[in-house]
């Protein structure tokens, strides 16, 4: 499914403030993801990286401030609600069902009413031909980049073209990561939007269009891939690339 690379703005975010319970941890964040764009979030563990994606969906406890997406305020709406606006979410811990195969995995989730009809199990499999040859497997019996590619590959067979992907490249062999950031590649061709959490530096830099970098729960630095290079001296000082 092909989606629009226009540069209307996919994602705008203001002043948003997020709790876990007590705990205050974000702090008046501010950002813009246009469609089509991928655009990392950078930042040490514990800069607010992943609240942010979590408070999005809506997966924290208290929030305020306002996330748009594509115009539409989300901010008061419950998480089911917000998936209906497309937005996909891959979790660090991948959340995948080991008593079902990868297929059965891949079909769980619903198509997003509203949203087309995502991909087909045939362009899944001839992005990820891993998963075609393990499509019969138990989710416990797939490797960790497998696993990875399963919990991305079935946000997209619901037709979700907002992607919020946390820490995907953690802990895998070179090769799989390589092999991820070719899908992240041809799925910015098809006009995807992508939001990407990342703590691989090396894995990041050469796919994001643009750069927003935490710290304490705030955005501390915005820059494009352009200036990447003249940001490399603030870069090393935030997070020690």
């Amino acid at each position: 499914m092909a989606v629009s690379s226009s540069k209307d703005v996919a994602l705008s975010i203001r002043g948003l403030q997020a709790w876990y319970g007590e705990s205050h941890v974000l702090h008046g964040v501010d950002l813009d993801v246009h469609s089509g764009e991928v655009v990392t979030l950078l930042g040490r563990n514990g800069a607010g990286r992943t609240s942010t994606l979590r408070a999005i969906l809506g997966l924290t406890g208290d929030r305020k401030g306002s996330i748009k997406i594509r115009g539409y305020e989300t901010i008061n709406l419950p998480t089911y609600q917000i998936a209906h606006y497309g937005v996909g979410y891959c979790p660090e811990e991948r959340g995948i069902f080991s008593s079902l195969s990868c297929e059965e995995n891949l079909l769980l989730p619903p198509v997003l009413k509203g949203m087309g009809a995502g991909m087909g199990l045939d362009e899944i499999y001839a992005m990820f031909p891993n998963l075609a040859e393990r499509r019969n497997s138990q989710g416990t019996r797939l490797s960790g980049g497998e696993q990875q590619m399963l919990a991305v590959a079935r946000i997209l067979r619901t037709g979700a073209n907002l992607l919020l992907l946390d820490e995907i490249s953690e802990g895998l062999a070179p090769v799989i990561v390589q092999a991820l950031a070719k899908m992240i590649r041809m799925l910015k061709q098809k006009g995807y939007t992508v939001v990407m959490v990342e703590q691989n530096f090396r894995f990041a830099a050469p796919l994001a269009d643009r750069f927003y970098v935490m710290e304490h729960g705030r955005i501390v630095e915005h820059f494009a891939a352009a200036q990447l290079e003249d940001r490399m001296p603030v870069l090393k000082e935030l997070l020690g690339v």
